[in-house]
């Protein structure tokens, strides 16, 4: 690949993109391109962005292909398909209405593994914890763990000893008696 030779617009454009971006993978790219056209070794370039060469020479074409800094963004990609399906939100939906010992375990409040063990029983769909929570989540549930708090002891005022008088308040309360 030949030097690029920008115009003053596009370095321009290069460097707004540079500055404005929240998206590190953009900034990487977009400094690429930048210390490339100013005449930087590729080695030198990968080796300081800590990539390989291949993907400088990639961002270069791809800035090459289109004069365009938006084209060293990431492309729209699907994804891994959502295992949330509106079956499986209703049915959450439906545990959560619910408490654990109506359908046969020993706890009265969900945590994520037996939600996670329910739904799997009935719907067959094996969720991580993440994305329980995730979902959990978006749908309001804020979780704490719990905590044991004992109810104060009705007796207690009874159980303490009364504090001992302090000596220099003996004198004054033994002449405030009245004689008799």
């Amino acid at each position: 690949m030949t030097s690029l030779h920008l115009t003053r617009w596009q370095r321009l454009r290069l460097q707004r993109q540079l500055e404005g971006t929240p998206d590190a993978r953009v900034y990487r790219r977009t400094l690429a391109v930048l210390e490339y056209s100013r005449g930087q070794p590729v080695a030198h370039i990968a080796q300081a962005l800590g990539v390989t060469r291949q993907s400088v020479y990639n961002w270069v074409e791809a800035y090459t292909q289109a004069h365009d800094p938006s084209a060293l963004g990431d492309d729209e990609r699907s994804g891994r398909p959502s295992q949330w399906t509106e079956d499986v939100r209703a049915f959450l939906q439906a545990l959560l209405a619910q408490t654990p010992d109506q359908r046969g375990y020993f706890a009265v409040n969900w945590t994520v593994p037996l939600l996670q063990e329910e739904i799997a029983r009935g719907t067959g769909q094996s969720l991580s914890g993440d994305t329980l929570r995730r979902e959990l989540d978006r749908l309001g549930y804020a979780w704490k763990r719990g905590r044991y708090v004992l109810d104060p002891d009705p007796q207690r005022e009874k159980k303490t000893a009364d504090p001992p008088a302090s000596p220099g308040n003996q004198g004054r309360a033994a002449a405030q008696r009245l004689p008799g």
